[in-house]
């Protein structure tokens, strides 16, 4: 019995003796914790830590090692950077490392050579991609894993280079990392699918459910339309958008109807918000990928502005611009980050890292594009200043369309008679348009107007023609709106007439039919018809401008011939347009019955007492100078202020390159110029001296070759060129009109992508995470590089990232 006791009471410690625990400093010290021993022996045991693994940091020497992430997610990770790729930051120069009696650098042809090879800016050393991702604690190779490489001498050293020997034989460290890299990302060879082989039609099935899954996130996405319902379960009426997708392309199609939904295995359905999820950051990614291709090694400009989104969030548009390998410009909308203040180094900081994740490096970066807030635009400590720390080329330009509206908004604000008129304006837009009621009888009485004009042959009929519209509001951020607002009130000047009459005989209060009163008072003095018109043909001018500003493919030089143009435009109407303007303004008042006062007679202002008088001026007068050309006075006063870039040297420079007017301001010294004071990091000594045998050769071959005839833009020329191929022959030229391409216009781009995160990020759907919502609107906005995105490699990325229960390939 004894015997059967001491048995039962045997433990592991009856056969092995406990280790004695020795007491040393290094093992009580938190900070010598070994980390991948605790992740092996307490993995299976503790909850799962979740990685960010769009957030991985791609330095090389700032990165942590794969053996010290979770085990279960090394190779989620290692997928992850496998898709991104080495880190291979194309630098023009590259830091000066002594060796010896000479200086050495990095090269970045050195990537062509060696494609496992890496580059970490921060500690300016090499480093091999294969090795990082299998590499354990214990390193082969410290030097390319964990040190970094730094001695450059060595690698163009024939059999003896480092990098060769680092490479090794075919069992090599090195070459068994590679080929684990390809034993990890073929997955139909790993011993969980070998074990559970699915047979082809079962792996087209698979696929096949998969695709219903895509292509209704896909639509959903490019509509800007909620993903999810309120009640998903099977005895719901409504599932929400994505299940009912899936319905009805299930019910257009047999094959797929047999696989999607009730019909799917349990395990791989696809419908999941997790999976919805994944495959849309996958094509997120595949358009960012796009775009990345797009700039290729080119230089580029940033685009930032910000705004607060429907959760009181506040968000920060990046768009890039740049010209592509066809010449052609483009503004691509990159990333939208959520900031928690918009200091300049919070900004900066989050551009950055933007910009790193996808490998653009700060110093290919030619130009920047703001609003004039003091963060941005400040001249010492705004975010231009501090990028132009790190890349003195990358040139800030405040937003023309910005510029734009704070010089026309001022312009009105300062002549007291326009402010009043647009005081005026708005009251009587809202009076009219806040009721139901009344913009019933404003569409009743445009239309009783259209059809008595149409019976009288007064208006012409087709398709587009006669159409009842209604009064516009005037924006506070677009001065074309308030464009918009006059020329809806000139159409419609009648039915709003009609509209006031009939609230001051049938309005429902006192104050309501005083207000009516009031407004129609004002409808019928002289005062406002004649400023009404002045600032109709005022505001014709500058609205060519407005508009022209909000196109992506304009480039600076032709902005500010637009400007020009718009000034001279303004100056002539100020010598000449007057009297033209008064026979109109007389020819509505006879219309309408309105008091046309004697021109020649002795105006007085205020309440008309002569002791208020301060000079003795006739009507015309007043109407002539102290309106009509008061009014354009400030209008040029203000284009003068806010677009003084006629007198930087850099676009006076850049004007040289214009090939308006067949070539007639080409310059060769300018243009030599340009790209000797502001563009010095882009050209080398010897290049200089190409540039300027090239700008003869150019001056004789493009200047009278007939395919360059009759272009007016800087950016037709560089389309051209490539057109031609003569951008080979004249590289260097090529290039410089690439980089005053660049520079940017306006940022329109980036509010317009604010216009798509109002659609996509609603009241309804104010919870939607930062992630989602950037993987959505690049989706939605970028929509020609969406489209075109092949659902096969989106099934087989999402098959790669980690390890799937169903089949795919």
């Amino acid at each position: 019995m004894e015997t059967q006791g001491n048995k039962r009471r045997k433990t592991i410690f009856s056969f092995f003796k406990p280790r004695e625990p020795t007491s040393t400093s290094e093992e009580h010290s938190p900070s010598n914790i070994d980390i991948s021993n605790c992740n092996d022996q307490y993995s299976s045991k503790s909850q799962r830590v979740e990685i960010d693994v769009d957030s991985l940091e791609r330095d090389p020497s700032i990165r942590i090692p794969i053996w010290q992430h979770p085990v279960n997610q090394r190779d989620e990770i290692r997928r992850a950077y496998i898709k991104m790729g080495p880190y291979q930051p194309i630098m023009p120069v590259y830091p000066r490392t002594e060796s010896g009696q000479q200086y050495r650098r990095f090269q970045s042809s050195w990537f062509k050579q060696f494609s496992w090879l890496e580059y970490s800016p921060s500690k300016d050393a090499a480093f091999c991609f294969p090795c990082f991702l299998f590499e354990n604690k214990k390193a082969h190779y410290p030097t390319f894993t964990t040190e970094g490489f730094k001695s450059w001498k060595r690698v163009n050293d024939g059999s003896r280079c480092s990098f060769l020997l680092h490479t090794g034989g075919p069992t090599s460290p090195h070459n068994n990392a590679v080929n684990s890299i390809d034993a990890l990302m073929n997955l139909t060879q790993h011993i969980d699918k070998v074990m559970n082989v699915q047979t082809s039609e079962e792996v087209q099935k698979n696929r096949l459910r998969l695709m219903a899954t895509i292509e209704s996130i896909r639509w959903l996405s490019l509509q800007a339309c909620a993903f999810r319902g309120h009640d998903e379960s099977l005895s719901s009426n409504n599932c929400g958008n994505f299940i009912e997708m899936i319905r009805l392309i299930g019910r257009m199609n047999g094959s797929i109807d047999d696989v999607v939904l009730e019909k799917a295995p349990k395990n791989a359905k696809y419908t999941s918000p997790m999976i919805q999820k994944e495959i849309l950051h996958i094509m997120a990614n595949k358009v960012r990928n796009k775009i990345r291709e797009e700039i290729g090694d080119a230089k580029f400009c940033i685009l930032v502005d910000e705004a607060k989104d429907t959760s009181n969030k506040e968000q920060m548009a990046i768009v890039l611009r740049f010209v592509d390998v066809a010449g052609f410009l483009r503004e691509r909308f990159f990333a939208i980050v959520h900031v928690t203040d918009t200091t300049a180094l919070t900004l900066k900081k989050e551009i950055s890292d933007v910009l790193d994740r996808n490998n653009l490096q700060i110093s290919n970066m030619r130009g920047q594009g703001y609003d004039g807030a003091s963060n941005m635009s400040g001249a010492w400590n705004g975010l231009q200043a501090l990028f132009l720390r790190d890349c003195p080329y990358a040139y800030y330009v405040h937003c023309f369309a910005h510029r734009l509206q704070l010089a026309l908004v001022v312009a009105a604000e300062r002549e007291t008679s326009i402010w009043l008129f647009f005081s005026k304006l708005t009251s009587i837009v809202n009076l009219v348009s806040a009721s139901p009621k009344r913009h019933t009888e404003l569409r009743s009485a445009q239309a009783i107007e259209i059809a008595h004009m149409v019976a009288t042959g007064e208006r012409e009929t087709g398709r587009g023609y006669n159409q009842i519209g209604s009064l516009h509001r005037a924006g506070t951020t677009r001065w074309s709106s308030h464009f918009d607002s006059i020329c809806s009130l000139i159409d419609m000047y009648k039915a709003v007439i009609t509209v006031l009459e009939s609230m001051v005989n049938e309005g429902s209060s006192n104050s309501l039919r005083g207000e009516a009163s009031g407004s129609l008072i004002v409808m019928r003095s002289f005062d406002f018809i004649f400023i009404l018109y002045v600032m109709h043909k005022i505001m014709g001018i500058t609205d060519l401008l407005c508009r022209a500003l909000q196109h992506k493919s304009l480039d600076i030089l032709n902005a500010m011939d637009l400007v020009s143009s718009t000034k001279a435009l303004l100056q002539t109407l100020r010598e000449e347009g007057f009297d033209s303007l008064l026979m109109n303004v007389e020819s509505v008042c006879t219309e309408y019955d309105i008091e046309i006062p004697n021109m020649n007679a002795c105006y007085k202002g205020a309440t008309g007492r002569s002791c208020q008088q301060k000079d003795s001026i006739t009507f015309e007068h007043y109407y002539r100078v102290g309106i009509f050309k008061a009014a354009i006075d400030f209008q040029v006063t203000e284009l003068n202020s806010r677009f003084n870039d006629g007198a930087v040297e850099l676009l006076m420079l850049s004007s040289a390159l214009e090939p308006k007017d067949n070539f007639k301001l080409f310059n060769a010294g300018l243009i030599y110029s340009l790209a000797e004071k502001f563009y010095p990091g882009d050209f080398t000594a010897q290049e200089m001296h190409y540039l300027r045998s090239q700008l003869e050769h150019y001056k004789c071959d493009v200047l009278c070759h007939e395919s360059f005839q009759n272009i007016s833009t800087i950016s037709e020329l560089c389309q051209r060129l490539v057109e031609t191929n003569k951008s080979q022959n004249y590289n260097l030229i090529d290039r410089l009109i690439r980089l005053i391409l660049t520079l940017p216009v306006s940022t329109a781009t980036t509010e317009r992508s604010f216009s798509a995160m109002k659609l996509i990020k609603t009241a309804i759907r104010n919870k939607i995470e930062e992630d989602f919502l950037a993987d959505s609107m690049i989706v939605y906005i970028e929509r020609e590089l969406a489209e075109n995105i092949d659902s096969d490699s989106i099934i087989d990325e999402f098959y790669s990232l980690k390890n799937r229960r169903a089949q795919l390939q």
